[in-house]
């Protein structure tokens, strides 16, 4: 054997100095994408982050038992309920804290969170950098290019990445070219109705006019005929020459809408919401696409986000689901399987409330048996139904 199994877990990654060189000493975040601006300019960008973000800072969570020594010590559970639930500084409500940080973790890919020992902060993702190690993967985290803190005062939570172990990346990077195309569209837009693009009016005249006083000509005719007000610019021909006919070109021949709406949707879907939630209207899909984004988007940001809390606390924790409709219809199914557990023998009733997350209840620790097979009940090796008992014969006296 080549290690010894009583130190085996001090035994760090071999291949860890490599990974640090190849990564690179220093870890920053990608401040060209813009998602931010995006998340303020854009209506599909800004209603779509909005929609995840609320779904998942809804959610309450539940401890139980401690299950690992994790990062930190002393946390008790009543402590870790009021931080996860209620309380997580200060300065902040528990709604304030969720949102910020999973605001984070949508447009830049990660979550930092700064625990001093008593409470929860959050950690701008964009202000922080993190110091690669040749042994313990992170050395530290620096903040601003100023403040220095340990790896076990931050907790750091990513979403996939390509590029880097280290750092995740925003989910709106898959849609970078439908998001500068909008913002694209949005200028010609602009412009469109602010300069007049297309020519409205042509004046002719036989004589040839210098530029300045075609320019008075036509600022003069535009004061009265703006293009602001729904006119077009006017143009001047000279020296003979002959208007053709102008052009007519409206947003809807441009296939403007069309096009909007198709760059919505890649967005939409980049985020991983079915873009017929914000379609609105009574559509009968709309309940089982609801359900497709809590369990397909929702469901596995939220799963991260305890994974992480429970290696930093050592506790286990759980996303209470109760109060989502939507996911309503897998509780029911669940409750039944467990029922069926629990009535064949498989389980007890206390074992199925664990893994219900409820309390266990007093004389619920005995396994029960199923009393559907008449005369196997309470021995299986007779089998068949019971025998009745043999009356006696009456007397011949």
């Amino acid at each position: 054997m080549w290690y010894n199994p009583a130190t085996w877990f001090s035994k760090a990654n071999p291949a860890q100095e490599q990974i640090r060189n190849e990564e690179g000493t220093d870890i920053y975040t990608d401040t060209r994408t813009g998602y931010g601006l995006a998340f303020t300019q854009l209506e599909s960008v800004n209603r779509g982050v909005n929609l995840l973000v609320n779904a998942i800072s809804s959610l309450d969570y539940d401890i139980r038992d401690k299950v690992v020594d994790g990062i930190v010590a002393g946390m008790r559970i009543k402590g870790l309920n009021n931080l996860l639930n209620y309380r997580p500084n200060p300065f902040q409500s528990v709604q304030d804290f969720r949102t910020n940080i999973f605001t984070d973790f949508i447009l830049e890919g990660n979550i930092f969170i700064y625990y001093d020992g008593a409470f929860l902060y959050h950690l701008p993702a964009s202000s922080v950098d993190i110091v690669t190690d040749a042994k313990t993967l992170v050395a530290k985290y620096i903040y601003n290019g100023i403040t220095d803190m340990k790896p076990d005062e931050v907790i750091h939570i990513k979403d996939i990445s390509s590029n880097t172990i280290y750092r995740g990346s925003s989910r709106l990077a898959a849609a970078t070219r439908s998001i500068n195309t909008l913002y694209k569209m949005q200028t010609f837009q602009d412009q469109f109705f602010d300069n007049g693009a297309v020519a409205g009016i042509v004046l002719t005249t036989e004589n040839t006019l210098s530029q300045i006083a075609k320019e008075k000509t036509i600022n003069s005719w535009s004061q009265k005929y703006s293009p602001k007000n729904g006119a077009r610019r006017p143009m001047i021909l000279d020296s003979g020459l002959k208007p053709s006919p102008i052009s007519s070109a409206t947003f809807q021949e441009m296939d403007f809408d069309t096009s909007i709406k198709t760059h919505d949707i890649k967005i939409l879907k980049a985020l991983g919401i079915p873009p017929l939630l914000l379609d609105g209207g009574n559509n009968a899909n709309i309940s089982p696409n609801l359900r497709l984004f809590y369990l397909e988007t929702v469901m596995p940001i939220v799963t991260k986000y305890v994974s992480a809390m429970e290696r930093f606390f050592g506790y286990d924790i759980g996303a209470i689901t109760s109060s989502v409709s939507a996911l309503q219809p897998e509780l029911k199914d669940v409750a039944a399987y467990h029922s069926t557990l629990v009535n064949a023998g498989i389980l007890t009733p206390n074992e199925a409330r664990i893994e219900l997350r409820y309390e266990k209840l007093d004389g619920a620790d005995e396994i029960r048996i199923p009393a559907n097979i008449a005369g196997s009940a309470s021995n299986p090796s007779e089998g068949g139904a019971p025998k009745k008992p043999i009356a006696p014969k009456p007397s011949k006296e």
